[in-house]
């Protein structure tokens, strides 16, 4: 059976052959290439015409989707807030919002 649901970014899809369960990450309309990440992380692409002819359902956000995320330090995400980042030694230096600093 083919699907006739279309593909939204942010929407989570069941397929039901295969029982993965996977979100629309972003569709590029130019190459018809759909990216897609599954509950465990993964992250895949489908193209329009293997989209079509997947029988697809969609599906609530499952509970655990932000599982595989859990352990994932802020670190580890390859940025950080330098503005909010403070040694625990260092007091914050306050400055005035019309003043010089230390006024």
């Amino acid at each position: 059976m083919t699907t006739e649901i279309e593909p939204i970014p942010g929407e989570w899809y069941e397929n039901i052959e295969t029982h993965q369960i996977f979100r629309v990450i972003d569709i590029d309309e130019t190459s018809g290439i759909i990216e897609i990440q599954y509950v465990d992380g993964d992250i895949g692409e489908m193209d329009m015409v293997a989209w079509e002819a997947s029988d697809l359902e969609w599906i609530e956000p499952p509970e655990n989707w932000t599982t595989p995320y859990d352990d994932i330090e802020q670190d580890d995400l390859g940025y950080t807030d330098t503005d909010t980042d403070t040694h625990p030694e260092e007091e914050p230096k306050i400055i005035k919002r019309y003043g010089n600093e230390g006024e």
